[in-house]
C-alpha cells in the first residue's frame, strides 16, 4: 500500500522543481514529441501510410524510404508516424475511464464503508481472481475485434487498482482533522467528499496514471498484434510488429522501428510517472 501522499500543493517553485528533475524535461520532451509527430502526421509523412507500391516491396532503409519498405511495398516512415496517432490514443483513452470509474469507486467506498465498501471490495476481489490479460481477451472476444472493444474491456478490468489505491487513502485521511472538522460544520457528504477528501486522496492515482499507460500501451499492441484490437490495414505499432514477424530475418526494419517506437513512447511514460511521485512526494 503507498504512503499518503502530500497534498498538491508545493512550496517549491514549479520552475525550480523542472530545472531540478531531468527525468521529467526528459520525459515530457519525449512525449511531446510523440503528440507534435501525431498532430502533423499529414504534413510530415512522406507517402500514404496504405497505398500499396508493388515495385517497392521489402525494400532496406534508403534515401526514398528512411525505414525501408514492408512486404506490400507501403513505407514503414510513414505507417510510423500515422499508426503514433492510433498508440497515443490507445494510451490516453485508456487510461482515461478507468481511472475516473475507479477513483469514484474508491472515494465511495472508502468514506461510506460498512456493506458499501463490502460489496466493492468483493467485486474486486472477483475481477483479481482472473489474470489481467485473459479476462481482457475474453470481453473482446464477446463484443468483438476493434478498439472500442479494447476500451470497453479496459474500463470494466482496469479500473480496480484505481479504486483500491484512492480508497486506501480516503480511509486515511477521512480521520483527519480538517475532515472531522468539516462534518462538524455541517458539510454534505458529497462536499466533504470531492472538495476536501478527494483532491488529497487522487494523487497516488495521478502517479498510477502513468505507470498504467505504458501496460495499456503494450496491452494495445499485443491484442492488435493478435489480431483482435487494430485491424489491417490501418497504421498501428502492435500490427506492424505483427506483421513483420515472418520477415525478421531477411526484412529486420518492419519489426525494428515500429518496436522501437512503442519502447520510447512507454520510456517517456515511465520518466513523468516517477518525477510526478517525486513531485507529489507518492511512495510505491
Amino acid at each position: 500500500m503507498s504512503a499518503p501522499a502530500k497534498p498538491l500543493t508545493s512550496s517549491i517553485g514549479l520552475s525550480r522543481w523542472l530545472g531540478q528533475n531531468l527525468a521529467f524535461a526528459l520525459g515530457a520532451g519525449l512525449l511531446g514529441f510523440f503528440v507534435l509527430i501525431a498532430i502533423a502526421a499529414p504534413v510530415v509523412a512522406p507517402y500514404d501510410p496504405v497505398v500499396q507500391m508493388a515495385d517497392a516491396r521489402l525494400q532496406p532503409p534508403s534515401f526514398s524510404h528512411p525505414f525501408g519498405t514492408d512486404n506490400f511495398g507501403r513505407d514503414i516512415l510513414s505507417r510510423v508516424i500515422w499508426g503514433t496517432r492510433i498508440d497515443l490514443q490507445i494510451a490516453f483513452i485508456g487510461v482515461i475511464f478507468p481511472f475516473i470509474i475507479g477513483t469514484l469507486v474508491g472515494t465511495i467506498a472508502g468514506f461510506f464503508g460498512g456493506i458499501i465498501d463490502t460489496i466493492f471490495m468483493r467485486i474486486i476481489d472477483i475481477i483479481l481472481a482472473f489474470p489481467f490479460l485473459v479476462l481482457m481477451l475474453s470481453i473482446i472476444a464477446i463484443l468483438g475485434p476493434g478498439l472500442t472493444s479494447f476500451y470497453i474491456a479496459m474500463a470494466l478490468v482496469g479500473w480496480v487498482s484505481y479504486a483500491r489505491l484512492v480508497r486506501a487513502q480516503i480511509l486515511v485521511l477521512k480521520n483527519s482533522d480538517y475532515a472531522v472538522a468539516a462534518v462538524s460544520l455541517g458539510f454534505s457528504r458529497t462536499r466533504i467528499m470531492f472538495r476536501h477528501l478527494l483532491p488529497n486522496a487522487v494523487a497516488g492515482s495521478l502517479v498510477f496514471v502513468m505507470s498504467d499507460a505504458v501496460l495499456v500501451l503494450l496491452n494495445g499492441a499485443a491484442i492488435s498484434y493478435l489480431g483482435l484490437g487494430v485491424q489491417p490495414p490501418t497504421a498501428e505499432w502492435g500490427i506492424m510488429v505483427a506483421e513483420g514477424q515472418p520477415f525478421v530475418t531477411t526484412a529486420w526494419w518492419i519489426t525494428l522501428f515500429p518496436g522501437l517506437s512503442i519502447v520510447f513512447l512507454a520510456f517517456a511514460f515511465s520518466l513523468l510517472g516517477d518525477a510526478l511521485g517525486d513531485m507529489l512526494g507518492v511512495q510505491e
